[in-house]
């Protein structure tokens, strides 16, 4: 499958302003991430929010905007966790390697409160989503 224009266009602008996205109002909060197809073998890159953690890592929520079924990266993670991610601070983009985690159930929820805290677009994301409990992942530097 072939990454969507909207994708496609944060990614050319994520690289283009050192990882800095104005469209959505994302501001440096986005990551590229780096995965690889669980049946394919291809490497894929899809944005996604990223919210830093203390001791290096960053989450990741699987929301999907709110489809009833996971994102593609989410089986690929599970399939081949250790994968990589483009960071920026607005003047340029690093990319690191990561080792991809889902979180347990309670982790989960204090993880993804962090999102609803970040922006109300994911609580519409969680109703939309028709019961789906949406994955957070935490994306650890290795």
């Amino acid at each position: 499958m072939a990454v969507s224009d909207f994708n496609q266009g944060i990614i050319d602008e994520f690289r283009a302003n050192g990882g800095r996205v104005e469209s959505g109002g994302f501001g440096t909060g986005l990551v590229l991430l780096h995965h690889i197809g669980a049946k394919s073998g291809v490497e894929r890159v899809s944005p996604v929010l990223g919210i830093p953690q203390g001791d290096g890592s960053i989450l990741i929520a699987a929301s999907k905007a709110g489809a009833p079924d996971d994102p593609a990266w989410l089986g690929n993670l599970r399939a081949h966790p250790d994968v990589s991610i483009e960071t920026g601070d607005g003047s340029r983009v690093e990319t690191a390697p990561v080792h991809a985690e889902v979180l347990s159930p309670d982790e989960r929820d204090a993880g993804w409160q962090q999102f609803l805290d970040r922006s109300p677009g994911f609580a519409q994301y969680e109703a939309r989503a028709g019961g789906r409990i949406i994955a957070v992942v935490r994306l650890s530097p290795r």
